[in-house]
């Protein structure tokens, strides 16, 4: 297992074990961030564990033209149930990922430190966050990197019914029409898979990062 140090680089995402593991260590500096999500590995550990690299294969993507609303969803944005916003509340949108309480979850893997790390992205211009508001309250939404015409997504939270997913919903149709290409969804769950994400070999993953993953 490749061991990072204070240089910052990463070894070939194609080296990761058969978990998708692909480097130990390192830190959450921007640069270095920045550098994995370009060539498709991003970070995800315990509090009490070395940061951990990740490059899994099959990868999860959806493609902005393969976006499935269902049909209990369109009342909900077509009678303005919530309101939308991006970037209007990041670091709360993070520190809330990190507190919700899931169902069958024990935790996150969300630390002080990610929240940190992915704050100063987004200062940078490289962290986006959707939000969904009822009555003037944060009920729900995402966050996640945005690098060229990609949007990698990191984690969402709701706490009221589908306010996640209609921020999620309309965040992907305002980032199509500004030519977003590829929506990372990193690992497999049914609720992306029912909204249109689907599983691509990594290698095929990478090509596409390499099209459209420049700043």
């Amino acid at each position: 297992m490749h061991l990072l140090n204070n240089e910052i680089n990463f070894p070939d995402p194609s080296t990761a074990d058969s978990d998708g593991l692909v480097a130990i260590g390192g830190d959450l500096s921007t640069e270095r961030l920045l550098m994995a999500y370009k060539i498709g590995i991003f970070p995800w550990y315990n509090e009490d564990e070395p940061i951990l690299w990740w490059s899994p294969d099959p990868r999860c993507v959806l493609f902005p033209d393969k976006l499935k609303i269902s049909k209990s969803m369109k009342p909900v944005i077509n009678k303005g149930v919530y309101r939308f916003t991006m970037n209007r509340a990041f670091k709360e949108v993070v520190t809330l990922c990190k507190t919700i309480n899931r169902k069958d979850e024990q935790g996150t893997w969300i630390n002080s430190d990610i929240v940190e790390a992915y704050t100063q992205l987004h200062e940078k211009g490289f962290g986006l966050s959707a939000e969904a508001w009822f009555e003037g309250k944060l009920v729900g939404g995402l966050y996640g990197v945005i690098i060229g015409k990609v949007f990698y997504g990191e984690s969402m939270f709701a706490t009221m019914p589908n306010a996640s997913k209609f921020a999620f919903i309309n965040v992907v149709q305002k980032l199509k029409k500004e030519g977003l290409q590829l929506i990372d969804c990193q690992i497999k769950s049914e609720y992306l898979m029912s909204l249109g994400a689907e599983l691509i070999p990594r290698k095929e993953f990478n090509e596409l990062l390499r099209q459209y993953a420049s700043e």
